[in-house]
């Protein structure tokens, strides 16, 4: 009873927690999954930095985790679909999250009482790979064939070996002999998958096409972007993610969305958790961070914090909303040579 995760257990208000998010479930229909395991699976997920389905398989093996879910005997099997996470996270919003922070923050009472923080931005990295324009342009004509399959829509032509063939040529155009080859198998992999798109926009009717508008302008954004395009897809599936680069010496560039955190400088608690889409300037992630920082302190009757420390990347704004913005200087060198003689 003295593991570090049953004191933990004994000092969330479970039964506060319950009452907040109870309301956002119907008392008609299948009973859902205990509000107690799936959002003390949720915080188990975040501590110990798993995945969905990791923390799933992990939970079966801890009877710890199983207590601090609100078991009272070891369980063998599954408690639930990792899946149920993502149905979950939809349900209580961004409001249920802060809440779920504001919890992990009342377990220090000096956290809430800090008066200084800190602020620094990070990059939230997608599971995605590389991007390249060849592998986007073969996506895209495999994606329209699925979809041309499900509404029933006759092809001239699938082009599903063609397509297959021509990525294998784009690969490795960085050499002198295969430059040549790969640049011209880019170009027909974009030929193709404008040509498939437009077929597909031609014979869908207009009833079943308006719920693919959003979809085919990703798709041709991607089919027509230049190395030079700004806001490029690098990601059919999560079109939000961005190229940044944070100047790390071992990754140049990240591909995924900003992420701005908010610590007490004394205590290094984390009020707030913050994503922007795109790659904004840092300054600009301020105002929003420190705001989601004070609702998330004064629901569990906190202060505002006056003071924020930050690093240069942030130079440009020495206040918001009366919390005072400190941005170390870089001070000019002295000369210290000795003074020649008259």
């Amino acid at each position: 009873m003295e593991h570090p995760l049953v004191k933990l257990s004994h000092g969330i208000s479970w039964d506060k927690m319950e009452a907040e998010f109870e309301k956002l479930f119907s008392e008609g229909g299948r009973p859902s999954i205990a509000i107690r395991k799936i959002a003390g699976m949720l915080l188990l997920k975040e501590m110990f930095k798993e995945s969905d389905e990791s923390v799933v398989e992990r939970w079966i093996e801890n009877a710890y985790w199983q207590y601090f879910t609100g078991e009272t005997f070891f369980q063998t099997q599954q408690p639930f679909d990792p899946s149920n996470f993502v149905h979950f996270r939809k349900r209580i919003g961004e409001r249920g999250l802060e809440f779920l922070l504001g919890q992990s923050v009342s377990l220090h009472p000096k956290a809430k009482t800090e008066d200084e923080v800190q602020i620094d931005t990070t990059v939230q990295e997608k599971n995605i790979t590389f991007p390249t324009d060849a592998k986007l342009a073969k996506k895209v004509i495999d994606n329209c064939g699925k979809i041309a399959k499900k509404e029933g829509i006759g092809q001239r032509q699938s082009y599903k070996r063609v397509s297959k063939q021509l990525l294998r040529s784009a690969y490795f155009g960085h050499h002198p002999k295969r430059q040549k080859k790969a640049a011209m198998a880019r170009k027909k992999l974009r030929t193709i998958g404008k040509k498939v798109l437009r077929e597909l926009e031609r014979k869908l009717p207009e009833s079943i096409l308006k719920d693919y508008r959003e979809l085919f302008a990703i798709y041709l954004k991607a089919l027509t972007q230049e190395h030079g395009t700004k806001d490029k897809v690098y990601s059919l599936h999560e079109p939000q993610v961005a190229c940044i680069a944070k100047g790390k010496s071992g990754k140049n560039y990240e591909f995924g969305t900003k992420v701005a955190v908010v610590r007490g400088r004394k205590t290094g608690i984390t009020s707030s958790v913050k994503r922007f889409l795109g790659n904004p300037h840092d300054s600009k992630t301020l105002e929003e961070s420190l705001a989601q920082s004070e609702r998330v302190r004064k629901s569990i009757g906190g202060i505002k914090p006056t003071k924020a420390t930050t690093d240069r990347g942030f130079r440009g704004i020495k206040e918001v909303e009366g919390t005072a913005i400190f941005i170390p200087i870089k001070k000019k060198k002295q000369n210290t040579g000795s003074k020649q003689p008259d």
